[in-house]
């Protein structure tokens, strides 16, 4: 019943709902009385008396329910779902914890063994099963299989053991899925967007079941973790993070929603992958990526509202700020990269204040990195010291200094730096390796953030370690290329 103009519809439920080809005159208020006279044997609603029971029986004192009865209804309707259809559908199910009742109520006799488990023990069996896997992407997988096959139960196994499963459903792991996403791929999750889209973005949104969302996480697949350009296998970071919406920020998982927008990948490997799941072709830049971007997030206003939060992730960095700071003035927009690393890192920061005394504007902070988490904590930093102190943003910059790959970054580099990198270039002679800058700088804050493991060596550490007392504070991600992100040592000095 989906086509609305009459041509799917028989002849009485064109004359019932006002529904006519083209033609035909419309249907008089006598003629659809007459109409549901006839439905209803006979009976019409202005025949019938008070205590009829219209609402199932109860009597209809100031007859509401007849005043509305009449009135036009959407020919469409929602069903429970029973049977084989309930026992598939992942937000319903209860496997084995179904009850007697309701193996009677929603037709499940026979389509279940007789045992009725309850979902503790359920949860204990998986949490057995998981452990006897050996290799971290089994445990991935057969978390997968269980969200897509009993979703309470997922988040009831996540939420009770959040520490042991946190590094199953996301990183570390989540960046192996990633990268063998084309091969391990069963079923579709989340919504897969791509440039044979373009023109039809809305229209492809509207495929998606649930129409009030709240949260999308979306993603092109150019930056994954520490990884490179992942292209549409990248969709296995939407789905992690919202699994941590849920199970951690007690977000309904039918008000999240997670995108790949499918733009190509540079990834040569991948293009040459039999298995791979997304288009097969260079990635769109310039205009053609943005006006793919505008119809995107126009869309999703459109769709769902204002109010929706759209979190971008794993953006390169060339697009990441610029989307940021494009969108930030029209949509509730997030950069979890930028902004969500930023936050964790300045919470850890004011958390060692507390143990080792003094300000956040006592100290000079190096970082190594200067990507979007490097900039973004940097950024975040600047601002919480000149709010605290009212001290000019560009004066509290001077204090922190970031290292890329090239060196520290300064004032003789700034007309071949991004833009992000410009407001760090300071007036300093050129610098090449990490231990030179900490003896010239001399901080008292030391933070990794790069994608290159192995950095922080014993000659960086013995250096700071000279200058000052360290507190280490590790939010490293560990396995895949030993990413030190952001790895941070926290150095106060013997006057602090």
């Amino acid at each position: 019943m989906s086509n609305v103009n009459g041509n799917s519809f028989c002849s009485w439920q064109r004359k019932a709902f006002g529904f006519r080809r083209k033609g035909e005159r419309k249907i008089s208020v006598e003629a659809m009385e007459s109409t549901l006279k006839e439905m209803r044997n006979g009976d019409s609603v202005l025949d019938m008396s008070d205590k009829s029971g219209v609402a199932g029986g109860v009597e209809d004192i100031y007859g509401e329910d007849r005043a509305t009865e009449d009135q036009l209804v959407t020919p469409w309707s929602f069903t429970v779902a029973s049977g084989n259809s309930l026992l598939r559908d992942p937000r319903y199910n209860k496997g084995l914890a179904f009850t007697e009742a309701e193996r009677d109520a929603h037709y499940l006799r026979g389509l279940l063994p007789p045992v009725i488990m309850p979902q503790e023990l359920q949860e204990k069996r998986l949490m057995h099963n998981l452990r006897n896997y050996k290799v971290p992407l089994q445990r991935y997988m057969a978390m997968m299989d269980l969200q897509e096959r009993n979703e309470r139960l997922f988040y009831k196994l996540l939420i009770d053991n959040v520490e042991e499963l946190l590094p199953v459903v996301y990183t570390p792991t989540v960046g192996e899925a990633c990268q063998k996403y084309g091969s391990i791929f069963r079923r579709p999750q989340g919504l897969y967007i791509s440039l044979k889209e373009k023109g039809k973005i809305l229209e492809v949104l509207k495929n998606w079941p649930e129409r009030s969302i709240q949260v999308i996480v979306v993603t092109d697949g150019e930056r994954i973790l520490g990884l490179g350009d992942l292209g549409t296998q990248g969709m296995g970071i939407p789905v992690g993070k919202l699994s941590l919406y849920t199970a951690l920020g007690g977000v309904r998982p039918s008000v999240c929603l997670p995108i790949t927008l499918d733009v190509g990948t540079n990834n040569q490997q991948l293009l040459d992958d039999e298995f791979y799941i997304g288009l097969r072709q260079r990635r769109a830049t310039g205009q053609e990526y943005d006006e793919f971007l505008d119809e995107f997030m126009a869309a999703v206003k459109q769709n769902y509202g204002e109010k929706v939060l759209v979190q971008f992730e794993d953006f390169a960095n060339h697009n990441a700020f610029k989307l940021l700071t494009k969108y930030g003035t029209t949509h509730l927009v997030f950069n979890d990269d930028i902004q969500g690393t930023a936050s964790v890192v300045l919470a850890g920061l004011v958390a060692a204040l507390r143990l080792v005394g003094g300000n956040l504007a006592d100290h000079t902070f190096l970082f190594l990195g200067a990507g979007e988490a490097g900039t973004g904590i940097a950024e975040l930093i600047a601002l919480e010291i000149s709010k605290k102190t009212e001290v000019p943003l560009e004066e509290v910059r001077k204090k922190i200094w970031l290292v890329d790959s090239k060196g520290l970054i300064v004032s003789s580099r700034k007309e071949s730096l991004q833009h992000f990198k410009k407001p760090w270039a300071h007036d300093h002679e050129p610098i090449k390796d990490l231990v030179d800058a900490v003896k010239a700088i001399k901080p008292t804050v030391l933070i990794g953030t790069s994608g290159v493991g192995k950095t922080f060596t014993k000659d960086v550490v013995e250096a700071m370690a000279s200058l000052n007392e360290v507190i280490s504070l590790s939010l490293s991600l560990p396995l895949i290329k030993e990413k030190t992100y952001p790895v941070f040592l926290f150095c106060c000095s013997h006057e602090a």
